[in-house]
């Protein structure tokens, strides 16, 4: 396998970034290169997502694309990750393009499959290898890196199929992931993403997510840390100290919610309620009061009425957050909620989620505009070329996923942070310009 050139498309959320990035690592330590250009590779990995229904066809049609290669340099594909992993019954006998199918945790097993593969075998190979110890491959810009904490989820949502497809809630060793951050070099933003990040240390018998944080703000590579995936109910009072004391802690909560309906939150298998969410708003906001929150929401959960629809819109301006994202209610087989009764027309959750974005974007524009005037310290990312300018985010703007600042400045460096001056403020954007120290 050594001299081969490896093509790596990992679709989905960042959680798979790390898995492909494992991948990745493994690939670069038996020898073998990686290219961007994916008419270059001589074996192509696709890393999949099986999350949703569009997900899953995303994967597909990639797997699809790749095979278009044959007959240029591309010798072998390989897929992997969610999709094999849950539906590998359906997937090998019908996706024929692929040589190799693997799992989430087959990092171990990617080499010998191909060896079989090369020496003409099909081969499944899901729920073979592991990952344990796999040294990463970083994707991202070398300032900004994510550490996984832990696999699988034990909240079983009646609409998701990842305990289906990732199994319970397993927490990575605390030890191992305080050695990956460290072995990760200087960054400056490091990410902490799993199903549920408040979780963390739980299937251990006692919940350490406050004690893994302070390990990490300890290691001196590590400037700042940022918190995804924080589910309400396990917000504590430990948790909420760190953000109001730690200086390595960015002032920033993504909490995903899903509606703010207690009719709904039940059917869903959520356990908050309207009032308790925004009680945890109120009392995060009184521990810290510059703290950014974000969440997302569900759109034409099954029994929805217009009336609950109406509620949310009236709670996002009572919740006041700083940004959200809207997705409509996907059917999924195999999950509680596809048999229940009451699914709504796609027509309506379309419109919906329409009217919940053009809500909330009023509120994010309101809460930017504080910032006009004001000199923020922003995170450069590198150089915007649409809009001629250096792009980068202050604490309250998550990577991919919250907006950007985008500022004008002499020269800056991909990776420092600089001064601000915002000059203005769009809906989920600010503009600026760099001012002295």
């Amino acid at each position: 396998m050594l001299n081969k050139i490896f093509g790596v498309i990992s679709l989905g959320c960042d959680k798979n970034r790390v898995d492909a990035e494992r991948l990745m690592g493994e690939i670069v330590r038996r020898g073998c290169t990686i290219t961007d250009d994916i008419r270059r590779a001589q074996i192509i990995v696709v890393n999949t997502c099986a999350f949703l229904s569009a997900a899953r066809e995303e994967s597909i049609n990639a797997v699809l694309e790749a095979n278009a290669e044959r007959g240029g340099a591309l010798e072998k594909i390989v897929v992997t990750g969610c999709l094999p992993q849950k539906f590998i019954k359906e997937l090998y006998p019908a996706l024929t393009e692929a040589d190799v199918f693997l799992g989430v945790e087959d990092v171990s097993e990617l080499f010998p499959a191909l060896e079989r593969a090369y020496a003409g075998e099909r081969v499944n190979a899901v729920g073979c290898g592991r990952a344990v110890g796999a040294k990463r491959y970083v994707s991202t810009p070398p300032h900004l890196k994510y550490l996984k904490i832990a696999d699988g989820c034990f909240n079983h949502c009646t609409y998701c199929l990842i305990p289906k497809i990732r199994g319970r809630y397993v927490s990575y060793p605390m030890e191992e992931l305080v050695e990956e951050a460290r072995s990760l070099g200087e960054t400056q933003e490091l990410t902490l993403v799993a199903q549920d990040t408040t979780r963390y240390g739980e299937d251990g018998g006692k919940n350490l997510f406050a004690v893994l944080i302070r390990r990490l703000s300890a290691l001196e590579n590590i400037r700042h840390i940022r918190l995804l995936y924080c589910y309400p109910e396990a917000i504590g009072d430990d948790l909420i100290a760190e953000l109001k004391n730690n200086p390595k802690l960015l002032k920033y909560l993504d909490i995903p919610l899903q509606h703010s309906e207690d009719s709904i939150l039940k059917r869903m298998g959520r356990r908050g309620s309207r009032a308790e969410y925004l009680t945890l708003f109120k009392k995060l906001r009184a521990a810290v009061p510059e703290i950014a929150i974000r969440s997302t929401f569900i759109a034409g959960f099954p029994g929805e009425t217009e009336e609950e629809h109406k509620a949310l819109l009236s709670f996002l301006e009572e919740a006041n957050l700083e940004n959200c994202g809207f997705f409509a209610y996907s059917r999924e087989p195999d999950t509680p909620a596809y048999n229940l009764s009451g699914q709504v027309h796609p027509s309506t959750k379309k419109r919906w989620v329409r009217e919940l974005y053009e809500r909330q974007a009023q509120i994010s524009a309101a809460k930017l505009q504080k910032f006009a005037g004001r000199t923020l310290s922003v995170l450069c990312d590198g150089i915007d070329e649409e809009r001629q300018c250096f792009v980068g985010r202050a604490y309250f703007q998550a990577y991919e996923i919250d907006g950007n600042t985008f500022f004008t400045a002499p020269k800056a460096e991909e990776g420092k942070i600089y001064k601000v001056h915002i000059d203005r403020a769009e809906t989920y954007d600010l503009i600026g310009h760099t001012v002295e120290e």
